[in-house]
């Protein structure tokens, strides 16, 4: 049972945040007053829909939701309402060990990731994460895969995650003050407790690690696609 509620806690999630990027995105591009009146009320009803989940704090939290996102509308192109895009590292060393670093202040395990920042290529991106994070220089080896966060259950909102396997090359190991609580090398074996996720990205890692040129992975497309099918 409690499986069939997660599924639809998942399906409500993609619901809401689908139709406030659709209104949102129209909100940016349109001028008509009346193309705007019915978008607005498109924001209240994914409000309606990501308040019914079974979350005290997100009925609390109701009233905010369309405030919010009327607060993050752009005009044209910047208010097109895309997925936020993180990076994920997978760090080997020459002795087949991951680098996870502690998650403040769950307290969860979980490879090096973080936000793309503006300006940075996402390799880039990697490299300065993995280093402000755990004080180890990286050079990336080869993209893993792209992850669909909503779609894998790990974020509330539209997320595509770039994981990408790296080597370390030098660096010394500094958790960051404030984003980790610690951070450390472990052998597949004995991976901390509780390591977030290891269950999908473990065996995969592993294997880059061990030198296994790997192809880049990606969500198979549903089909019908999810939100329905063509109307041809």
């Amino acid at each position: 049972m409690s499986g069939s509620t997660d599924d639809l806690s998942a399906q409500l999630t993609r619901w809401s945040e689908t139709l406030a990027s659709i209104a949102r995105t129209g909100l940016a591009f349109s001028q008509n007053l009346y193309e705007r009146e019915r978008y607005e009320e498109v924001l209240h009803v994914a409000a309606d829909i990501k308040a019914s989940l079974d979350d005290d704090q997100l009925r609390r939290e109701q009233a905010h939701f369309v405030q919010e996102w009327m607060d993050n509308i752009g005009e044209g192109i910047p208010g097109y309402i895309t997925p936020k895009v993180a990076i994920g590292a997978i760090v080997g060393n020459d002795s087949g060990e991951i680098l996870l670093v502690k998650r403040a202040p769950s307290g969860a395990w979980l490879f090096p990731s973080g936000w793309a920042d503006v300006g940075y290529s996402a390799a880039e991106v990697v490299i300065k994460e993995v280093q402000e994070e755990t004080g180890i220089d990286v050079v990336p080896v080869q993209l893993l895969g792209v992850v669909d966060g909503m779609r894998m259950g790990f974020t509330k909102f539209g997320m595509y995650m770039l994981m990408f396997h790296c080597r370390a090359v030098g660096g010394t190991l500094t958790p960051h003050p404030l984003e980790t609580d610690g951070c450390g090398w472990f052998t597949r074996d004995r991976l901390p407790t509780p390591t977030v996720g290891a269950e999908w990205w473990a065996d995969r890692a592993f294997e880059a690690i061990d030198g296994k040129n790997l192809t880049a992975t990606f969500d198979v497309p549903r089909s019908p696609t999810w939100r329905g099918t063509s109307s041809e």
